[in-house]
């Protein structure tokens, strides 16, 4: 197995059900955070971090989300025509070269471990990585480049980790940690969702990981999980079982949960702030809001 890490898996099945209406006819992955879909910055975070395979694992009506990363020349010749270079630059970076992004299906919703097993014969005998698009990190050096770095130095499968309150544990894969080395932590077992008052730490597993192909190997030989789903988590703690490394990773950054509407408007109005053609209007909308909400009070 080589430490180079090239090949990612992105699970983008779901039905984004907690958005209906708009995920009614628009997959979840390409709704709008200011002006780039949510998938586009997984991607961007991806090719940072060198990877050169993207592949998808989809389900019916995600039609949309292949049809963003193909050439549109009609649109590319009307701003050619125009001078529009600028946007034509912006297009230049959704498009993904041919033989690059492969998409897969998956028939049964059966949980994150299986949408990654489903992947399986094109990640072959190789470390990959698997990010989901929801977990959208706003970071100075991108998280899933933090990671790569860190698993070139200390192979061994890796999972992203931050700090959550005690009373949201129970949302979260948390960890159980064996050594605490500040920025790394080696993890001697996981829990998927655990009761209230019983995780190991807050210590929680986000959607960025690193997997040795032998993590494949487990999802193999996986039943059904927590919530009836073949967990992704249950094959990564089968490495501990077996003696194998696993980390946890503190990443630089902030994580927002673009899988729920408070997260995903918190996000919105971060990543407006953080724009230069943006910041003055909305700091000044948003001033002002506070202001009437506090004089009404």
């Amino acid at each position: 197995m080589r430490n180079k890490v090239t090949k990612a898996i992105f699970p983008v099945a779901g039905l984004g059900t907690r958005f209906l209406p708009a995920t009614k006819s628009v997959p979840k992955e390409i709704m709008t955070l200011v002006d780039r879909p949510l998938i586009q910055y997984a991607i961007d975070e991806a090719r940072a971090a060198g990877i050169k395979e993207f592949i998808f694992v989809t389900s019916r009506g995600k039609g949309a989300l292949e049809d963003y990363f193909d050439h549109a020349p009609q649109l590319e010749n009307e701003l050619r025509k125009k001078g529009k270079d600028e946007l034509l630059e912006i297009l230049k970076n959704t498009n993904m070269d041919s033989g690059a992004i492969a998409y897969l299906r998956q028939h049964k919703a059966l949980g994150l471990g299986h949408a990654v097993w489903c992947a399986r014969r094109l990640i072959g005998n190789e470390a990959f990585a698997v990010i989901l698009p929801d977990d959208v990190i706003a970071a100075e050096k991108p998280c899933l480049q933090q990671m790569v770095e860190a698993f070139e130095e200390t192979p061994g499968s890796m999972v992203a980790a931050m700090e959550v309150p005690s009373d949201k544990a129970s949302s979260y894969g948390i960890l159980d940690i064996n050594e605490d080395k500040g920025a790394m932590v080696s993890v001697k077992g996981m829990v998927e969702k655990p009761k209230a008052g019983t995780q190991p730490s807050n210590l929680a597993v986000i959607g960025r990981y690193i997997l040795t192909p032998d993590v494949l190997k487990n999802l193999n030989k996986m039943k059904s999980g927590a919530g009836g789903e073949i967990q992704l988590t249950d094959a990564i703690a089968e490495e501990i079982r077996e003696g194998r490394p696993v980390y946890g990773h503190r990443f630089a950054g902030q994580r927002f949960d673009c899988g729920s509407k408070a997260g995903f408007l918190q996000a919105t109005v971060a990543f407006g702030l953080s724009r230069d053609d943006l910041r003055d209007d909305l700091h000044t909308y948003l001033t002002e809001i506070m202001a009437s909400e506090k004089a009404a009070q």
